[in-house]
């Protein structure tokens, strides 16, 4: 026997109606529709955020400040010398744009900074970027040249 789609048919018992508060007699929840008598949380719109202390000091302010946020910092998107020596061919130059465009980085926040994870065989050209100590140190002994 072929079954259509437009043909089934919910078991009985699997929908329920949903509660209709507010609704005349014999839904057994009408008149005040379950709010109790007046006060703020019976009014349309009525009651108080789920973090509202009853007007005691809220914790959130009760607890003191901790730590010290610095606005002015500057944070670096960093790249590993092994990524260079996988990503890059010998001689190439190695600048925001050519780690963005080989999708070393998906962004550059305040500069881009070279750490020295790794080793670099390849003498690559670097323009724009900055470096940790061991990066430039392994750089310059692979033969590459840092134009800043």
């Amino acid at each position: 026997m072929e079954k259509i789609l437009s043909s089934l048919k919910n078991i009985k018992g699997s929908k329920k109606n949903r509660k209709r508060v507010g609704r005349g007699p014999g839904s057994g929840s009408g008149k005040t529709a379950s709010k109790g008598h007046k006060g703020q949380n019976a009014r349309s719109g009525g009651g108080v955020p789920a973090w509202f202390e009853g007007g005691q000091m809220p914790l959130i302010r009760r607890l003191p400040k901790r730590g010290f946020n610095n606005p002015f910092k500057k944070v670096y998107s960093i790249v590993n010398l092994d990524i260079l020596e996988k990503k890059f061919n010998d001689g190439e130059e190695v600048s925001v744009e050519s780690l963005l465009e080989k999708k070393i980085l998906k962004k550059v926040n305040d500069g881009v900074k070279i750490l020295g994870k790794g080793e670099i065989t390849k003498k690559l050209i670097f323009k724009g970027v900055l470096f940790s100590k061991s990066a430039k140190e392994k750089i310059i002994n692979a033969g590459g040249t840092i134009n800043e």
